[in-house]
C-alpha cells in the first residue's frame, strides 16, 4: 500500500501559525522569489556557477564557457546585475563581471553541496 504524504485529519497547531505566519508575510518573498527565478534558469546557473569559480570573467570568457554567443551572456549577466546578483566594471572595452557579494556565492555552493547530498542518496 502507498504511504501518504499528506495529513489525514485537520489538526492546526494556532500558537505555531500565529507566531511564522506574521513572519512570512512580512518577508520580502517577492524579492527574494526573483533571485530564485533568476537562478532557475540553466545558463544563468552556469554563468553563476562560473563566477563562484572565478573571481570575474569577462563576457567573451563567460560566453564561451557557457557556450552562448556574447549577445546571449550579455543579457543573462545584465539580468543577474539588475538583480543583485552580479556587479560589473568596464576595463577599456572589456566588460568584467563578478558576483556582487559572498552571500550569493555561499547561495549557489550550497545549492551545488545540496545536489551532490541527493544524488548521494539515490
Amino acid at each position: 500500500m502507498k504511504e501518504r504524504d499528506v495529513c489525514e485529519i485537520t489538526c492546526v497547531d494556532q500558537d505555531k501559525t500565529t507566531r511564522v505566519q506574521p513572519l512570512v508575510e512580512k518577508g520580502n518573498i517577492v524579492e527574494v522569489t526573483k533571485i530564485f527565478k533568476a537562478l532557475s534558469d540553466e545558463t544563468r546557473m552556469k554563468i553563476a556557477y562560473a563566477l563562484t569559480l572565478e573571481d570575474e570573467l569577462c563576457v567573451c570568457d563567460v560566453a564561451n564557457i557557457v557556450g552562448a554567443t556574447t549577445a546571449t551572456a550579455s543579457h543573462h549577466l545584465r539580468h543577474l546585475k539588475s538583480l543583485g546578483l552580479a556587479k560589473y566594471r568596464k576595463e577599456g572595452k572589456l566588460a568584467y563581471y563578478s558576483l556582487d557579494d559572498n552571500h550569493v556565492k555561499q547561495l549557489i555552493h550550497i545549492a551545488f553541496e545540496h545536489q551532490e547530498e541527493v544524488a548521494g542518496r539515490e
